[in-house]
């Protein structure tokens, strides 16, 4: 077993590993043909389980990926009853993989590396690299340089940085078998599968007033792409790798957990291939690096932004968002009933967005709204439930955004959205009057402590609002109430086909020739 295991001497606490929430029913595309091909069982919600993986898939010798097969490739072994898992757990055998590596997960670097040692099959699940990243996160926080793995990761970090003690290539271990683990490795190295990007049926707009995107985009409440209203965003041209390194120098920004300088995020980014890549979005961007805040403006369509009333008591709403390819964000809908703009800047996303109404395929929110339980990691989503839209009668709106392009996402809607590539962009979200009673009735729900993000002070958010928008736009609410009121009238009054198919006096249907 590798020597430098055994000189694990980080100095801190370790904290406990946060649960993994699975929900139990939760790059590039790859068109090369002669990319490498892995075969997954029970992968057929997506339909062909064939995908192709990323040509460094196979670059990392020290991979759990050379370790682990999927569970359908037992029966095809020369052993069908033989898993390596089973001779080599002992009494953690009835365990099921997840629940296992929460057991694993409590346990520090030190005797996590012991236990490496104890059997081959407790090798291969110690080196799962999921364990590694709590490990690092949670004793060095952003502190770290990536070395290609977690597991090397901190390796190194406990020796001190001294490479001759980053543990060689893993051991030749066959005949392991387990879905959970190979899923993951999977989900770190496969391509996005043609099927996944090619539909795009959003409404894409160019050159339309502020009264049109209000009348047909923003009242109707639905998602659109907007070209060409960042034309006149320094950004656009300014914001390379080395520009931003420049201004930010010392500077720490949000990624995940912890916070990180903007130099290492990259060198992270750079050297990556991961289920979850860490994701940098941070709400204080323009605080900490000024000129950032200069390169761009709130495109015209967004400017009536009512949560401005609070002053610096209004929650978190802008945000710099920076990922490798593979980040992003899994289904959610966006904070405190609020809708939001997404501009790009660099890069190009696909984005997958469900109306209210419709909960995703793989998600289940809780009903309070407080939780919500979904697959693991974005690919997972991909993979296992994607495919299931293809017969639902309310399908999604997909579309790439790229580079100079604006999404607008509704309140309420479910999205989820995935970096092609790396990618930098900016995203607000704001409160405008289509959408200001939703966010009222939001903040005054009765577990609004638990709801209401992005500020301290979530109970009386409510109130202050409430209160700030009587005093700088008088009688607005009662105006928009009578407004919703009478719109709410006027639908009732709207007939539908059983009432014009019913005969209300008799009880009967009337026909008509």
């Amino acid at each position: 077993m590798p020597g430098a295991f055994h000189s694990l001497l980080l100095p801190l606490q370790r904290k406990r590993k946060p649960k993994r929430r699975r929900s139990r029913s939760h790059s590039k595309e790859g068109t090369n043909r002669n990319k490498p091909k892995s075969h997954l069982a029970g992968a057929g919600a997506a339909g062909d389980p064939s995908f192709n993986l990323k040509a460094s898939a196979s670059a990392f010798p020290r991979d759990i990926g050379c370790l682990v097969q999927p569970l359908g490739n037992l029966l095809l072994s020369a052993s069908p009853g033989a898993n390596l898992r089973d001779a080599g757990l002992g009494a953690l055998r009835p365990l099921p993989d997840d629940l296992l590596l929460d057991v694993l997960g409590l346990l520090p670097a030190r005797a996590l590396a012991a236990l490496s040692a104890a059997s081959k099959a407790l090798y291969v699940v110690a080196a799962h690299d999921p364990l590694w990243r709590a490990l690092v996160l949670g004793e060095l926080g952003g502190a770290f340089d990536f070395a290609g793995s977690w597991r090397a990761t901190y390796v190194a970090a406990a020796s001190g940085g001294r490479p001759h003690l980053i543990p060689p290539r893993a051991l030749r271990i066959r005949g392991f078998y387990s879905d959970y683990l190979f899923q993951s490795w999977l989900c770190a190295n496969m391509e996005m599968r043609h099927e996944w990007l090619a539909r795009d049926n959003i409404e894409r707009r160019r050159g339309v007033s502020v009264e049109q995107f209000i009348a047909e985009v923003e009242e109707p409440n639905r998602p659109v792409l907007l070209e060409g209203c960042l034309d006149s965003w320094p950004a656009l041209q300014k914001w390379s790798r080395e520009y931003l390194l420049e201004i930010s120098a010392g500077k720490e920004f949000a990624v995940g957990p912890v916070s990180m300088t903007l130099d290492r995020y990259f060198r992270y980014a750079d050297n990556v291939q991961e289920e979850r890549p860490l994701y940098l979005f941070d709400a204080k961007f323009a605080e900490k690096v000024p000129e950032m805040g200069r390169d761009y403006e709130v495109p015209v369509y967004f400017r009536e932004d009512l949560f401005s009333v609070l002053g610096e008591e209004r929650p978190d709403y802008r945000w710099v968002i920076i990922g490798p390819a593979g980040s992003g964000s899994s289904f959610h809908v966006d904070p405190n009933s609020t809708s939001a703009w997404n501009a790009i800047i660099k890069g190009a996303k696909k984005w997958v967005m469900f109306p209210p109404e419709v909960v995703p395929p793989g998600v289940h929110p809780s009903a309070d709204g407080a939780e919500v339980t979904s697959p693991v990691s974005i690919m997972e989503w991909f993979m296992n439930f994607y495919g299931a839209c293809k017969t639902w009668e309310k399908r999604p709106i997909e579309c790439i955004c790229r580079a100079g392009e604006v999404v607008f996402v509704p309140n309420g809607w479910w999205h989820l959205v995935i970096n092609l590539e790396e990618s930098i962009a900016i995203t607000q979200n704001y409160v405008s009057r289509r959408n200001l009673l939703d966010v009222l009735d939001f903040l005054k729900r009765p577990n609004a402590s638990e709801l209401v993000s992005g500020t301290k002070d979530r109970v009386n958010l409510h109130d202050k609002f409430h209160g700030a928008i009587e005093a700088a736009h008088p009688g607005m609410i009662n105006q928009l109430q009578l407004e919703a009121q009478q719109k709410a009238a006027a639908r009732k009054k709207k007939a539908s086909f059983w009432d014009t198919a019913v005969d209300a006096k008799s009880g009967g249907f009337k026909f008509s020739f």
